[in-house]
């Protein structure tokens, strides 16, 4: 327990210094770096040490790539040959991992179909739900925006902790996270929406731009939710693979993908529904 508070609290001033303070690049430089490690961790809990060793870097440069496509999206380099070309790149990068699946096919560094897949998920998959925290970095009021994910989920999790250690008496899922309770779950939820009704008052002193509280409390919950099923689904890939952490980068809390795992599946439905709504009166 020390070791995670200790963490968070370098952890967060780091991120508030990375996503907030500093420049929009300086996001896209921070998720790239997480999706690097990610697609690390990935392979390395599910394909064998020479596959990691040898195609880590392809699918750690389509990770890149995908981030860096969405950041050259915005409008804002519509006339930028990067904005026209980005793309191309990723997709020619997706195509050499099939391209290296059937050239490989039958030799000693050949891919499994589950090293492929497992090399698309990390370098698609996660790289493109983490991408909607750089989407909304690049919005009105990004710099507040671009925290909501984090929050939602984040205190989703302590509270799930400390509710589950105080009341938990009925196993959530037993054989995915024998520690999790039904108990901790309803605590967690609560506590992504009074963490969201808490950022709403801290936003405002900052801004001076009053956000919607319904729709806080409701993107309180749906972080909530849906960052349980992301640590649940992490989860079950651990305990398919019989690993305890994907990673030790950071004490006591494991890797990138122990600590962003309800981050990856909280990002993308938070993002569209901010994209889809009117959160504030202009």
């Amino acid at each position: 327990m020390l070791k995670r508070i200790l963490v968070a609290v370098v952890g967060v001033p780091f991120l508030l210094a990375v996503l907030v303070v500093a420049p929009e690049w300086a996001t896209l430089a921070f998720l790239c770096g997480l999706c690097v490690i990610a697609v690390h961790e990935l392979m390395s809990a599910v394909c064998k040490r020479a596959t990691v060793r040898r195609w880590w870097g392809l699918s750690a440069a389509l990770a890149v790539f995908a981030m860096t496509a969405v950041f050259f999206s915005d409008v804002r380099f519509a006339d930028t040959s990067m904005h026209v070309f980005s793309p191309f790149f990723v997709a020619a990068l997706i195509l050499l991992h099939f391209a290296v699946l059937v050239t490989r096919h039958g030799k000693e560094d050949a891919l499994t179909f589950l090293d492929l897949c497992t090399m698309l998920v990390a370098g698609v998959a996660i790289p493109l739900a983490l991408s909607c925290l750089l989407r909304l970095r690049m919005m009105e009021l990004g710099s507040g925006l671009v925290l909501i994910p984090l929050v939602a989920a984040f205190c989703s999790d302590t509270m799930a902790l400390f509710a589950g250690m105080a009341f938990g008496k009925h196993k959530l899922a037993p054989l995915v996270s024998p520690k999790k309770t039904v108990e901790g779950s309803l605590g967690g939820i609560i506590g992504g929406m009074a963490g969201m009704v808490l950022f709403r008052i801290i936003f405002f002193l900052c801004t001076e731009v009053q956000l919607n509280i319904l729709w806080c409390v409701l993107l309180g919950f749906v972080g909530a939710v849906m960052g349980q099923l992301g640590d649940l689904v992490f989860s079950a890939v651990k305990r398919e693979f019989g690993i305890k952490d994907y990673g030790r980068l950071l004490p006591g809390h494991g890797g990138v993908l122990d600590r962003f795992d309800s981050v990856i599946f909280a990002a993308p439905i938070i993002w569209l529904i901010i994209s889809s709504i009117r959160l504030w009166e202009s």
